[in-house]
């Protein structure tokens, strides 16, 4: 008679509130969530959690699933790789997904010259090889950013970072060379909210003129990075004025302009790149987010001329321009030509705006909303601080918006609320949103 001997320590498989239970505590503790729960599905605009609840979500995983969650192209297309190749690490050899990716973004880059592609897996990751490039291209070590910028939280990407101190404290000494100066935003330059978008540019323009002379000399000067729409900082587009004042400024000294379109790309702004308005070269654009739906890639696009100089073995990474994500990348670009993704978002941008100042006009909350601001689907409204206003404001209204079934994300130091439904949103399902959200908006008024 024979006897089965059971695996050392097995136990029957814990359902997933036991498993969300047991597994929370060993969770690392400096991962911040907006709710409680396992999610355990996506589906377009909504999602499920374990305990049947499901939600409309205006995050988009902070602007990753632009065409929604579990898009059933992209999820396709990364299900076949999956069966043909998952990972050919880059410095053995290329696969066809990386190649085709360079062949899609290639028509809708916002210049030209930028022809040079490789693909990372993050945000960060892109900052910090744009920061690596800018020094290696022009023999300089010093980087100028912006205050009130977010770009990652790795060493050299938090050392840019200017939006929030939690990213970086405790954590110092940080990446040497690094000086900001202020975004063009009237928070940010402590001027009145009425000055000129003009006359704020201007001021801007002219702090980054004293720094030059002051701290960071231009011969010693890499790169400047700037976000085209400020992301954690407050979802405030920068003026084409003052990018156009920092492309000169670049051009005269010999300093690259990285323009880092990770949020604010990949048609969150209603054009692929939220840069292109202006008419401003980038010298490195950086992209990752909605690239990929939700599958882990990043883009560092520059010139040929300039990445050609580079020696060989100086770029790579263990799963840079993974297969899979590659190939899920590509169909997301044909996906938004296919079904004019942007147009969507271009109608959208209009209803969305046009709810949201209806609201700023209201006579019993307006008083409390000092702004609305964006571009396309990526839309910030912020609350008055002090001067009467109920505390806290955006953070509680947030919190109202996640009871009524919608997740939402405040964002800045100050109050404000961030709008980043998937640029594929139906015109029912913004509209539902809107309603939740001023709903909110008056019961914590009511409140106060």
């Amino acid at each position: 008679m024979s006897s089965t001997n059971p695996t050392p320590n097995a136990s029957p498989e814990r359902s997933l509130q036991d498993l969300y239970t047991w597994g929370v505590p060993h969770v690392n503790g400096g991962l911040g969530r907006i709710t409680e729960g396992l999610m355990t599905k996506g589906d377009g605009t909504y999602v499920e959690y374990a305990d049947g609840k499901r939600m409309m979500d205006f995050t988009c995983g902070i602007g990753v699933t632009n065409l929604g969650h579990a898009h059933p192209r992209v999820s396709g297309a990364a299900a076949e790789q999956c069966m043909k190749l998952v990972h050919s690490q880059c410095s053995i050899a290329l696969h066809e997904p990386y190649l085709r990716l360079i062949e899609a973004l290639l028509p809708i880059m916002p210049h030209s010259s930028l022809d040079s592609f490789f693909f990372w897996n993050s945000g960060s990751e892109a900052v910090e090889m744009a920061i690596k490039m800018a020094r290696l291209f022009t023999k300089k070590q010093n980087i100028i950013c912006m205050g009130g910028g977010y770009h990652g939280r790795t060493y050299g990407a938090m050392a840019v970072t200017k939006s929030k101190t939690i990213y970086s404290e405790g954590t110092g000494p940080l990446m040497p060379g690094v000086f900001s100066i202020p975004y063009p935003y009237w928070h940010q330059c402590g001027l009145p909210q009425s000055t000129p978008t003009s006359e704020i540019s201007s001021f801007c323009l002219e702090r980054l003129s004293l720094l030059l002379s002051q701290q960071t000399s231009p011969s010693d000067t890499a790169a400047i990075i700037i976000e085209p729409v400020l992301g954690e900082g407050g979802y405030v587009p920068a003026p084409t004025e003052f990018l156009q004042g920092l492309r000169n400024v670049c051009d005269e000294h010999n300093i690259l302009l990285i323009i880092d379109e990770v949020q604010s790309g990949m048609g969150r702004t209603g054009d692929y790149w939220a840069v292109k308005e202006s008419g401003v070269k980038p010298d490195i654009l950086l992209t990752a987010k909605g690239l990929g739906n939700g599958f882990p890639i990043s883009g560092i696009i520059t010139r040929k001329e300039l990445s050609d100089r580079l020696k060989k073995g100086s770029m790579g990474g263990t799963y840079a321009g993974n297969a899979v994500s590659c190939a899920a990348a590509t169909e997301v670009l044909k996906v938004f030509q296919d079904d004019r993704v942007l147009d969507n978002v271009k109608a959208r941008e209009k209803e969305l705006f046009g709810a949201l100042n209806a609201l700023k006009q209201d006579a019993e909350v307006g008083k409390f909303i000092w702004d609305v601001r964006g571009k396309g689907l990526m839309v910030g409204l912020e609350f008055l601080s002090g001067n009467g206003a109920p505390k806290s404001m955006a953070k509680r209204v947030a919190e109202k918006c996640i009871e009524k079934g919608m997740l939402i994300l405040t964002t800045s130091v100050f109050e404000v609320i961030r709008f980043i439904p998937p640029c594929n949103v139906s015109k029912a399902d913004l509209e539902k949103g809107c309603r939740i959200f001023e709903e909110a908006v008056r019961e914590v008024v009511k409140e106060g």
